[in-house]
């Protein structure tokens, strides 16, 4: 008994090393993909050994800073832990962003963070050549992507404002309206979403297909604009049209600029905040972006008045390099983009969204065929942004690259043997 009860202890003690590795890495480092954390495990007693061992054990990160936790022989004190997921607490920026304004002053915890990095091992790489992938898809099932990250600060931000419900613009198949429902309902607020579509379809039935299902199940409300419109009017006016509609029913919005793109949601690691912590930092090393929509001008000037709104008085052009990655056009695909997420996947078992990081790494993987001397020896940490949901609104255009099946051949005379789960 006594023996079962240690290991309950070492348990609880394993989930708070892990939680404060979280801490650290909120703090900063996992925003800039590039402060590593790394538990010692072997500084810790495998499991049936004395818990007098279990003193002072260390969480080191690769930038030399560590913090040292204390634990305590009394049972009640080591399992009175707060699992702080869907808590909201208060945010201490990195040294390197204290001279930025403003700072946000609270953050919930919306997102299963830090999410893993893992070498990839795509083919056909130039010579010395290492990409490593920043699990960025993996930040939860529901809130899937980076743009969690974001939300983490901005739906902080509506609570203190005593908001009672969310508006934010986008996409049919936005990934970012998607999370902000999910995130809403998370925090018991309504979200309504301006979703963009065709002309076509704008007076039909959305439908229920990728992040559509995901939105209509929470309960979110859903209001249509074509791209027309969307284009003539503009996010801005639209989503203060739905503002002051609310605000005469007497409710408390709280608007959610197209992707959670703002200044404050640059805290949670848009380009432009990985690039400013990136210059900031320790690292020192320019962001490469691949920009699905638009084109790199307007993106340098957008990621210039982001980082204007935070005080950070650095040029966009420094801190990072755009690349047009846009093809056909914002969510529409090649066939041979998509032939590239289908032998990505298949190669290595990473499953791309086809609007953002399957043109991203379709781009990167262009570019290195085509001019290899400038990848050689290079190591590269691609970030995976996530919205696989988005695939399945790409049923039709996919359905050509998959069709390795067939039906079994069985002989009617082999015998029954029957196994779990009869029939």
């Amino acid at each position: 008994a006594l023996q079962e009860y240690q290991k309950l202890l070492l348990f609880v003690f394993y989930i708070n090393l892990l939680q404060k590795r979280d801490e650290l890495i909120r703090k900063g480092g996992d925003m800039l993909c590039s402060a590593k954390l790394t538990l010692l495990r072997s500084s810790l007693p495998p499991l049936g050994h004395s818990i007098s061992a279990l003193r002072q054990p260390k969480i080191y990160c690769s930038q030399s800073q560590a913090t040292e936790t204390e634990t305590n022989d009394d049972a009640p004190k080591a399992m009175a832990l707060s699992f702080d997921f869907l808590g909201k607490k208060p945010y201490s920026p990195p040294s390197w962003a204290s001279h930025l304004r403003p700072i946000p002053s609270h953050v919930f915890s919306l997102g299963h963070l830090p999410t893993p990095i893992h070498k990839w091992n795509l083919p056909n790489l130039p010579q010395n050549t290492e990409v490593w992938l920043k699990r960025d898809d993996l930040s939860g099932m529901q809130l899937s992507g980076n743009k969690v990250r974001k939300l983490e600060f901005l739906m902080a931000e509506a609570v203190a404002q005593g908001a009672d419900c969310i508006i934010t613009i986008g996409g049919i198949q936005s990934n970012h309206c998607r999370a902000t429902a999910v995130a809403a309902k998370y925090l018991n607020l309504d979200c309504y979403l301006i979703l963009r579509t065709s002309k076509a379809l704008v007076d039909q039935d959305p439908g229920l297909t990728g992040n559509l299902l995901v939105e209509r199940f929470v309960g979110a409300h859903i209001q249509l604009i074509s791209k027309e419109e969307y284009a003539r009017i503009g996010s801005v006016a639209l989503t203060n049209v739905l503002k002051e509609k609310l605000l005469k029913e007497g409710r408390r919005p709280y608007v959610i600029p197209v992707g959670g793109s703002n200044s404050l949601g640059t805290c949670g690691g848009t380009i432009a905040g990985l690039s400013l912590g990136s210059w900031l930092g320790e690292l020192k090393a320019k962001v490469h972006a691949f920009c699905v929509c638009d084109d790199p001008d307007y993106f340098y000037d957008f990621v210039q008045g982001l980082v204007d709104g935070l005080q950070a008085g650095v040029d966009s052009r420094d801190i990072v390099s755009i690349i047009n990655a846009k093809g056909l056009g914002y969510a529409i695909n090649t066939s041979e983009e998509l032939k590239f997420v289908k032998e990505i996947a298949a190669a290595t078992g990473v499953v791309l969204d086809p609007v953002y990081s399957g043109k991203a790494a379709y781009g990167m993987m262009k570019d290195m065929a085509e001019n290899p001397k400038n990848w050689e020896g290079r190591k590269v940490l691609f970030i995976h942004t996530g919205g696989l949901l988005g695939l399945f609104d790409k049923v039709d255009q996919m359905s050509s690259l998959v069709g390795n099946w067939q039906r079994m051949d069985v002989n009617e005379s082999i015998p029954r043997k029957d196994g779990i789960g009869k029939m």
